[in-house]
């Protein structure tokens, strides 16, 4: 059993999941109810009809379609495929296209990726995706699984990110290196690597301006704050980790292709799925930009950040559907 898995065990991990994606479950599953109705195998109409569910779980045109044309070959292979058997055919081939994605595994159970100390992440998204709620988030789970965390406040143009990554830092006992608003970003970034070296720290989670309206100024600034830190740590940051609103569906794809374009994006937070029917876009997102899905936010609570797993992600979906 890991550390994790102490704290929020692999069963209870499940059931935030299932419970997470209720309402896009219960809107994909009710749209395939009204497909098959009357129908004893699946043909066209019931491909169009399980094109359109997806579609409305944000899954995306172009995940959809690969998924679509994965279902009309099996259709082909096997003739008379029942509509009974729908279900599980969907499960297998959305799972399929999650194997299909990159994924890596460093932080499984909230452990952290050897060959360095302290192990440094940028995290970088727009304002209001919860990207300093998830730094939060992840400072408590980290907590929880033994590791000493420092925050880093660099998003110094808003006063109410520093206010609120200060409250997460005393309500998860972490500390938290910040100066006046306005302050250069980079500055407070190579001051939280500084001191995060003398405290021996096991993990560094740097916050940053959310701005997208000016993709070069943030490529700029993102790049002088990678400068400022591999000062101290040469080969820091260990992972630039972009946080992305689930509930936003087809816009979080876009705002994750402007922030690849801006900088070197290594791992994928996706947030707020426990509110939309359009969790869908997980699979949209693992499907299209080769870059992993880490974590996931299923709930308001802290334990409710879950490391993402293909498996659990998909039986949390079609949980609803299992013997129907």
């Amino acid at each position: 059993m890991g550390i994790f898995d102490q704290f929020f065990g692999k069963k209870q991990q499940q059931e935030s999941i299932g419970q997470g994606l209720q309402k896009t479950r219960e809107g994909f599953f009710g749209k395939l109810a009204k497909a098959i109705v009357g129908k004893s195998t699946i043909d066209e109409s019931v491909l169009d009809e399980v094109e359109q569910a997806l579609i409305g779980a944000d899954v995306g045109i172009e995940t959809t379609v690969k998924i679509i044309n994965r279902l009309e070959k099996r259709i082909q292979k096997d003739k008379y495929l029942r509509t009974s058997e729908l279900h599980a055919i969907i499960q297998e081939e959305i799972q399929a296209i999650l194997i299909d994605a990159p994924s890596d595994t460093a932080y499984i159970d909230y452990q952290l990726p050897e060959g360095h100390k302290p192990h440094v992440v940028l995290v970088v998204g727009v304002n209001g995706v919860g990207k300093t709620t998830t730094i939060g988030k992840l400072a408590y789970n980290f907590t929880k699984a033994g590791k000493s965390v420092l925050l880093g406040a660099a998003d110094t143009f808003r006063a109410a990110a520093v206010d609120q990554l200060t409250i997460w830092s005393e309500r998860v006992n972490v500390p938290i290196v910040k100066k006046e608003m306005g302050s250069d970003p980079a500055s407070v970034a190579y001051d939280t690597v500084i001191s995060g070296v003398a405290k021996n720290a096991d993990v560094i989670l740097i916050d940053t301006a959310g701005r997208l309206h000016n993709k070069a100024h943030l490529m700029d600034e993102l790049s002088k704050i990678k400068r400022v830190i591999q000062k101290v740590i040469p080969d820091a940051p260990h992972e630039v980790l972009l946080v992305l609103d689930g509930s936003t569906g087809q816009n979080a794809l876009e705002q994750a292709r402007h922030f690849t374009a801006a900088t070197e994006v290594t791992a994928l937070a996706v947030t707020k799925l426990d509110g939309t029917a359009k969790g869908g876009v997980v699979l949209a997102i693992a499907d299209q930009f080769n870059i992993p899905v880490k974590f996931i936010g299923v709930g308001e609570q802290a334990e409710h950040l879950l490391v993402f797993d293909k498996k659990d992600f998909v039986n949390g979906l079609f949980q609803l559907g299992e013997g129907e």
